[in-house]
């Protein structure tokens, strides 16, 4: 069996982590090298390993991750200010983790482009 994820580590409870939000799909959790006043990362508990390798049977998976994004930034505070949801695949993506998760910043402006 392939080693576990950080993700899946943080998850399982074997490694802390600053959780947010949780639901039987999915966690939420600060990021430790955040790169905005407000860096949060959904992770789905089940391992997809990244958004380019995502099956059809992933569709409500998927669906429900980025509906909970807005129900974590209310209950963040940072829903009407705004912010930025980022996803990367593989490496020219930035993707440093091999576990699909969405990177949720906000709490101040946000330049455009973002690379």
């Amino acid at each position: 069996m392939p080693e576990k994820t950080i993700f899946q580590k943080i998850a399982d409870r074997e490694i802390p982590g600053e959780i947010v939000y949780e639901d039987e799909q999915c966690l939420c959790f600060r990021d430790i090298r955040a790169q905005a006043p407000v860096h949060l990362l959904l992770v789905p508990k089940k391992l997809v390993v990244r958004i380019g390798e995502a099956e059809p049977a992933d569709q409500d998976l998927l669906g429900h991750l980025m509906t909970r994004v807005r129900h974590i930034a209310e209950q963040e505070g940072f829903a009407d200010a705004g912010f930025r949801v980022v996803i990367n695949n593989g490496s020219h993506g930035g993707e440093a983790v091999p576990h699909l998760h969405l990177h949720i910043l906000a709490g101040r402006q946000l330049g455009w482009p973002p690379g």
